[in-house]
């Protein structure tokens, strides 16, 4: 990964000493048209007639860092984490603020308490799989998505990490109306790290003087970022919690969102912890929106969307550590959870209109079937090589063995599946002739 350029120093100097330049320089910074670019992007716009590059960013981010509001959040230096509210925050900020708080129309799977366990199992298997491929997991979607369903023990070291951060994101969804302490991170961090350490008594255990200081490095081994000492952990720690709690006036007021991003943000600048911090920290997140009430949250999976551009992840944090400025996270984070959402509901309305299909290839037969057993006839349909089994299916619905035991035998007894023995379980595979038995003259797509 190329590391992007830091911007110059805010000096006047720049203007060699002329104030009626530096004065016409800022004159034409209109902080309403500013797209808040850092550093690395905004060198290669072309600057107004009569300036530098390095002028117009010197008048520029002057213009910025006058605007920016303090948060009781410090860098490593000691001084506060900032930020401003530029046209692309307050845009971004409303618009994923009112998907996350259901004020926009959803679709009826996640409005439905019959429906809606179904596709908050299916967030909780696809956040899992992918925050832990971000931190290396080697596992394929398949393999982990199998392992999950069907509640097998993990293999390896991959599959222990989405395994691990399966249970943090469940632990997150029983604990979302709790204030946030220390010994809830370090609880959460040690279900994040279960049985992945060297050394298992690292889990839940913030770094002390006994350690070698963790960093965050690029693959050929440069130094992106060197946390903050390890005395200052727990203060900071503690701080960081103080900041997450105080949703009600008790602090300076600050959007949900942004609070959530900004608590997201300091548990991989302060990294706490040996190993897992990023996978901490986007846990964290989630906690830090459903409990400020944004409850559609539980349906999507930011780390998806991360994956498809890390570099532009590591570059969010890079630009704010440079100039103490959140504001250039707060746009990457905002634009990353306003395509989730759009992307969730692309998903929803995708599923929606695949099960009236099934419904209407079924025909008079599909009041015979619950949700559950639709799903797994779409499934039959498209897939002949796919299996289903007690466990797997009550992972997937969240409900408990003997519903998924019921609903599998339904569909044999129907002739869509047949049931063979497996050891000492039974699994279920769709029968041969399920097309001509429900009067399907083709697969619908899973």
């Amino acid at each position: 990964m190329k590391i992007p350029a830091s911007p110059p120093p805010l000096s006047l100097d720049v203007f060699e000493g002329a104030m009626d330049r530096w004065l016409d320089a800022a004159l034409r910074v209109n902080a309403s048209e500013d797209p808040y670019l850092p550093w690395e992007r905004f060198r290669f716009h072309t600057p107004p007639h009569g300036l530098t590059p390095t002028q117009w960013w010197v008048a520029t981010a002057l213009q910025r860092k006058g605007q920016r509001r303090k948060l009781p959040l410090t860098d490593l230096n000691g001084d506060s984490f900032s930020y401003a509210l530029p046209d692309e925050v307050l845009r971004l900020a409303t618009q994923v603020a009112a998907k996350a708080g259901g004020k926009i129309g959803m679709a009826e799977p996640v409005t439905n308490p019959a429906t809606r366990e179904t596709y908050v199992v299916r967030s909780l298997m696809e956040e899992s799989i992918t925050s832990s491929q971000l931190e290396g997991a080697a596992t394929t979607r398949r393999v982990a998505k199998e392992m999950l369903r069907t509640g097998r023990e993990p293999r390896d070291k991959s599959e222990q990490m989405i395994w691990n951060n399966y249970q943090a994101m469940q632990f997150v969804l029983s604990h979302q109306g709790e204030p946030i302490t220390p010994g809830l991170v370090r609880e959460l961090h040690s279900i994040v790290t279960f049985n992945t350490l060297d050394d298992p008594a690292n889990a839940g255990r913030l770094q002390d003087s006994g350690d070698a200081r963790v960093y965050v490095a690029t693959p050929d081994g440069d130094t992106l970022h060197t946390p903050p000492p390890v005395d200052e952990l727990p203060s900071r720690l503690q701080a960081l919690c103080a900041f997450a709690n105080a949703t009600d006036g008790g602090g300076p007021w600050l959007h949900p969102i942004l609070r959530a991003i900004a608590i997201h943000f300091m548990i991989g600048h302060d990294h706490y912890f040996v190993d897992g911090n990023g996978r901490l920290a986007r846990a964290v997140f989630y906690w830090s929106m459903l409990n400020q009430g944004l409850w559609l949250s539980e349906f999507i999976t930011i780390s998806t969307i991360i994956k498809r551009a890390p570099v532009q992840y590591a570059h969010a944090y890079l630009n704010t550590e440079y100039e103490s400025d959140l504001t250039y996270f707060f746009i990457y984070h905002l634009r990353v959870l306003d395509r989730a959402f759009d992307e969730l509901n692309d998903y929803l309305e995708a599923k929606v209109r695949q099960q009236q299909t099934v419904r209407s290839l079924l025909s008079e037969r599909h009041t015979e079937f619950n949700h559950r057993q639709l799903a797994v006839v779409d499934r039959a349909l498209s897939d002949p090589a796919a299996e289903f089994t007690v466990a797997s299916h009550a992972n997937t619905h969240h409900v408990t063995g003997v519903t998924a035991r019921a609903d599998l035998l339904a569909l044999a007894e129907a002739g869509i599946l047949t049931r063979h023995k497996r050891g000492k379980a039974f699994v279920w595979r769709p029968a041969p002739h399920a097309h001509a038995t429900l009067g399907v003259g083709a697969a619908t797509n899973s």
